[in-house]
């Protein structure tokens, strides 16, 4: 229908916006609907995203873009690796800390003391970033972060919104391959990888 539109959420490292889409049988037509500031929060010594005031600027948007038509879809791009940790009732354990936090400074030479740099390559086909979720998870561990223990469900950022919006637990691939906790040979999670590195791998 021509008054249908697709709603996309850009959200940038210092910045996010809201764009629709309308396709108009010839070319699609964009508009940008709403744009709002995203800067992390530093709590002590520990720099968060403000997951909650970029939820409502989501939530600013989608009322924006209703205004202009019927939305039928809603999709968010995000950056990779930062993730929520879920309770059993699916309630989020506490604001994403952001990827430029220093918990996981000097990661990388802990790691590849549990696990050879070569054989983690070879598992996940990831570059090596200090910040990559495999090393903010094993931070957890050796932090002895009770979130951790608590856990049942990690979602990476985009999906964490999702989930907010719709009520639905799931991995998108994409997002999910940013994570060096995935197989390079196959769509599924790299296990035995979890294992040696003593990480829950039911989350």
């Amino acid at each position: 229908m021509a008054n249908d539109l697709i709603l996309a959420i850009d959200l940038g490292a210092e910045s996010g916006r809201g764009i629709v889409g309308r396709f108009n049988d010839k070319k699609l037509e964009l508009e940008e609907v709403h744009r709002f500031t995203n800067q992390p929060v530093k709590v002590e010594k520990t720099l968060y995203w403000d997951i909650l005031s970029i939820f409502a600027n989501i939530n600013t948007a989608i009322e924006k873009a209703k205004s202009k038509g019927n939305v039928v879809s809603i999709g968010i791009d995000t950056w990779g690796v930062d993730f929520g940790l879920l309770d059993k009732q699916g309630n989020l354990l506490g604001n994403p800390v952001h990827y430029r936090d220093k918990r996981t400074e000097g990661i990388l030479d802990k790691a590849y003391e549990i696990v050879a740099r070569e054989d983690i390559y070879y598992a996940t086909g990831n570059m090596f970033f200090e910040f990559n979720t495999l090393f903010q998870l094993l931070a957890l561990r050796l932090q002895k972060s009770p979130a951790l223990g608590i856990a049942e469900r990690l979602l990476n950022m985009p999906d964490l919104l999702h989930y907010w919006l719709c009520g639905e637990k799931a991995h998108e691939l994409t997002i999910a391959s940013t994570t060096q906790c995935m197989s390079l040979y196959r769509k599924g999670w790299e296990t035995s990888l979890l294992d040696k590195f003593e990480l829950p791998k039911h989350i």
